[in-house]
């Protein structure tokens, strides 16, 4: 009994909450045993995850210990230097085939990462001062915040970062008390832009999109990579193959087994209940998020918490719906499962925060 009342002693000091923690934890452990089958086994890569997973849990803890008011201070410098950091990319990025990094010398960063945080808390803190529902000029403000990094990322190029920066903005507003009407407006007026957007993209996006709406066009090109996914997700059956013996990731078809299309291979391995266990995995992390925002009365917290909860939502829905063809492959990992670092940090002190932020919730009186 002391025992126990140590650890939740312990767990409440660092301002965590248990079971999103526990959550946290069952999922990346998933990721890491899927990884080894989809890297060939190759322990390199799971220990190279487990140190990046690593280094985003030290950045979820210290995140979690920043109190709100240095966070509303702070969100329009951090926000500043977010957009610095892209304006470096745009002229001094490295990267194969899009600037997307900036070189550190010891490690590479991905700027736009950054921006998944620093968008919402800029957003968060400036709608929270105001009246809400927003103002058309604190609306018209907001839009400004989001297209800024937005076509930054979008010219790096990154299309599927900057639908993710976009939809993230949106959310905050939409949280913010912005009407359905509006939403919708806005979602015509995109639609009406598409064709005057359309030449502006490159040639391998455009080919995505006309693949994505007919895969058999190139079947042996650009058709080749959803093809193989669509199979592998469709060959797992109910219960699937078996870890370790998914044949189109260990043979070679599918391309990327162990980043974009790491769902394939558990879909392909695990089946049906696999997938099962893993989308109630993810759901329920994100009713867990709704339910510690729905305890914060400042708005501040209900705007940041919203936002960031929304934003890994699209995150899982858009990587899903791209390994099974029904959206276009734009590049979008699986959370906390797909390989690679400066995502799986992001994603970690984004929780990081909401956890702080819950922990110094006010109460209602009495």
């Amino acid at each position: 009994m002391s025992r126990r009342l140590t650890q939740h002693n312990l767990v409440a000091w660092l301002r965590l909450d248990p079971l999103l923690m526990s959550l946290l934890g069952t999922l990346m452990l998933i990721g890491l045993a899927v990884l080894y089958s989809a890297g060939e086994q190759d322990m390199r890569l799971v220990f190279n995850q487990s140190v990046r997973l690593g280094v985003g849990l030290v950045a979820l803890l210290v995140l979690a210990q920043v109190p709100r008011r240095l966070w509303v201070a702070w969100a329009p410098y951090l926000f500043a230097v977010a957009i610095g950091m892209l304006l470096w990319v745009e002229f001094f990025g490295v990267g194969r085939g899009a600037q997307r990094w900036m070189d550190l010398l010891v490690i590479r960063f991905q700027p736009s990462e950054a921006m998944k945080v620093a968008l919402p808390l800029m957003l968060a803190a400036y709608l929270s001062k105001r009246p809400l529902p927003p103002s058309a000029r604190d609306v018209l403000m907001a839009i400004a915040f989001i297209a800024v990094p937005s076509a930054l990322i979008l010219r790096q190029p990154d299309l599927g970062t900057a639908i993710l920066i976009g939809a993230g903005g949106v959310s905050v507003l939409f949280l913010a008390g912005l009407s359905w009407r509006v939403i919708i407006g806005l979602g015509a007026l995109g639609m009406a832009a598409i064709p005057v957007g359309w030449p502006l993209l490159r040639s391998y996006q455009q080919n995505r999109i006309l693949t994505f709406l007919d895969p058999e066009r190139d079947p042996l090109g650009e058709g080749w990579n959803i093809i193989q996914s669509k199979i592998a997700v469709g060959s797992g059956g109910w219960s699937g193959t078996g870890w370790l013996s998914g044949s189109q990731a260990h043979l070679g078809f599918l391309p990327e087994p162990h980043t974009d299309f790491i769902f394939s291979v558990l879909a392909e391995e695990f089946g049906w209940l696999g997938v099962v266990v893993l989308l109630a995995l993810y759901a329920a992390i994100i009713v867990r998020c709704v339910q510690l925002a729905s305890q914060c009365l400042e708005s501040f917290d209900r705007l940041m918490i919203g936002g960031l909860v929304f934003l890994f939502f699209v995150y899982v829905a858009v990587n899903i719906a791209m390994v099974s063809g029904l959206a276009p492959v734009v590049g979008v990992p699986l959370p906390l499962v797909s390989y690679g670092g400066t995502s799986a940090a992001t994603i970690l002190a984004g929780f990081g925060l909401i956890q702080g932020l819950h922990s110094r919730r006010r109460f209602i009186a009495g």
